[in-house]
């Protein structure tokens, strides 16, 4: 094999490790941290500090029985816990995880899939989600779920908009699609997060309506819809829904640690001259990022109540949408007085 088929493959392996550990970690960190922000014990019968209690609810889902409503339609309702895995697992491969490296006289950058349209993938990818979320309402033949995907698709319809804005303005001054091009240049200059502090509020609010996340999380209002689109789940299929989310969360906070945060980059540190150990080394930047992220989506979930939804949809039209709008009119004319 060549060296840029065994790289892709030990990337993929790599990004497939640090996203299948990251959501057992997460699903510990969203209960013992809650529970410490909120004064109260949380899991800690399984190990210690209840590190095992995420191995004990995969046990619980595999275990668990599998119900099909009667009613259901059986190909979309099994096909819905599917679809919402594709998005969050496929995502990745855009993200750079380190600074390109020479090989046997070969350039490889370190994303599995560097094509010149990377961030257009990754949007394209990214909003198929919401069908998962429609499809599982529809099958379901429940009126809370069907309630919860009319819900989550008029929310994530919405926030993509200013999502995609935000994104943009990142590339303008880029000249390029490719996020190894985005962390380069922010590697030359600064970080995006200061001369587009705006578009990057816009950016961290539409992720927690993307993901469903709470004060977002309408679709799945348990104190109105049950449980919404995934009412009718349960086991594995409840789970692969689960697992989705916490991987779009990792897939979105990387995004924005490499849009805004320099991804793998470190001011002071020259991370491209050290070969695989500058790698390694930005590897570990990033996911420190991530891990920033992550907890402040933990943080904002045991922090701020639910909104109503005429309100949801208000911020996201009236509010970050026409942030999102000033932030790319001053990118762009930023950019063409040469001051970004």
């Amino acid at each position: 094999m060549s060296v840029q088929t065994i790289a892709m493959l030990v990337k993929l392996g790599a990004f497939l490790g640090i996203l299948l550990t990251t959501i057992p970690v997460m699903v510990w960190v969203e209960r013992r941290g809650g529970a410490m922000m909120q004064d109260r014990p949380g899991p800690n019968r399984l190990g210690p500090l209840g590190l095992f209690q995420p191995l004990a609810d995969a046990g619980k889902f595999i275990f668990k029985e599998d119900i099909l409503p009667s009613e259901a339609d059986r190909f979309l309702y099994l096909l819905a816990p599917v679809l919402a895995l594709i998005p969050a697992f496929t995502t990745y491969v855009v993200i750079p995880l380190g600074p390109t490296i020479e090989i046997q006289g070969e350039q490889v950058p370190m994303m599995v899939a560097p094509a010149e349209t990377g961030v257009l993938l990754f949007l394209a990818l990214a909003s198929l989600g919401v069908y998962s979320l429609v499809v599982a309402g529809w099958a379901s033949n429940n009126k809370y779920s069907l309630l919860g995907s009319i819900r989550a698709s008029a929310q994530m319809i919405s926030y993509e908009l200013a999502l995609t804005l935000s994104v943009v303005a990142v590339l303008l001054p880029v000249g390029s699609f490719r996020l190894d091009r985005v962390v380069e240049y922010q590697v030359a200059g600064i970080w995006n997060i200061i001369p587009q502090c705006i578009g990057f509020l816009v950016f961290l609010v539409a992720a927690f309506a993307e993901t469903n996340r709470l004060p977002f999380d309408l679709p799945e209002a348990e104190s109105e819809l049950v449980a919404g689109y995934h009412t009718e789940y349960s086991a594995m299929r409840f789970a692969c829904f689960f697992m989705g989310e916490y991987a779009a969360m990792t897939v979105l906070s990387a995004l924005a640690a490499t849009l805004y945060l320099g991804g793998w980059h470190l001011p002071g540190v020259d991370f491209a001259s050290m070969g695989i150990l500058g790698v390694v080394l930005g590897a570990a930047v990033l996911i420190a990022k991530v891990a920033c992220f992550l907890f402040f989506f933990v943080w904002v979930r045991w922090s701020f109540p639910r909104f109503r939804f005429d309100q949801l949809m208000a911020i996201g039209w009236k509010g970050l949408l026409p942030l999102s709008i000033i932030n790319l009119i001053w990118v762009a004319a930023a950019s063409l007085a040469g001051w970004l």
